[in-house]
């Protein structure tokens, strides 16, 4: 555990990317691997990861993200897009696909399926997305945690127009809304003004409340 909180303390909002330098496929896979380990709300796992490589395509996305330079410098640019609403289909395919896995149902988990059937797909789109967004920024965090066990930089970021990047990846058609994105790949030490500062967090007595 101590390597870890070392490497986080290590880790930062990269600003400077090397376009030069690529991260491995290797180190891009257990990455995505951790996020797809990562918990979600009933393991619905309710998003997707989309995996950005196409230099045209992310010279497209750049200027609907603030014209952000990690977006073009980086390797890999994963678009994390959450449900755009929860349907029977979508839970009945993960209770199925459990189903599967486990070698059967169960009754416990054919009530519990009946029980989210019978409330989620009848909430509106919005609350369901909204739900489905905060699974993806757990998957987020994790992708970002294993990032820095591999010593890859990562930035996330929620500064670049949504609707505007569910069109160029065309998302909607798929039944998905963006909502964060992470550029992978490797500082360029000498070109970013953020790099020698020190990593500045509360302190634990204001930021931890223990209830005894």
């Amino acid at each position: 555990m101590s390597d870890l909180l070392q490497k986080l303390h290590w880790r930062y909002a990269t600003k400077k990317m090397n376009p030069a330098k690529a991260v491995p496929q290797e180190k891009v896979e257990r990455i995505l691997e951790a996020a797809r380990l990562a918990p979600s709300s009933s393991g619905l796992q309710p998003y997707e990861i989309i995996v950005v490589t196409n230099k045209e395509t992310r010279e497209q996305i750049k200027p609907k993200a603030w014209g952000q330079g990690q977006i073009t410098d980086c390797s890999h640019l994963l678009v994390f897009a959450a449900w755009d609403t929860y349907t029977a289909d979508r839970i009945n395919h993960n209770f199925d696909l459990t189903n599967a896995e486990r070698g059967g149902s169960t009754e416990a988990g054919d009530a519990y399926r009946k029980m989210l059937l019978g409330s989620y797909p009848a909430r509106d789109a919005r609350t369901n997305f909204e739900h489905a967004a905060r699974q993806a920024y757990i998957g987020l965090g994790v992708a970002l945690i294993a990032a820095a066990y591999e010593e890859v930089d990562a930035t996330p970021m929620e500064g670049f127009d949504p609707k505007a990047l569910d069109e160029i990846l065309n998302l909607s058609a798929r039944g998905l809304r963006s909502v964060a994105i992470v550029p992978l790949g490797y500082r360029e030490e000498d070109k970013d003004w953020l790099v020698k500062l020190k990593k500045v967090r509360r302190p634990r007595e204001q930021f931890i409340t223990e209830v005894k």
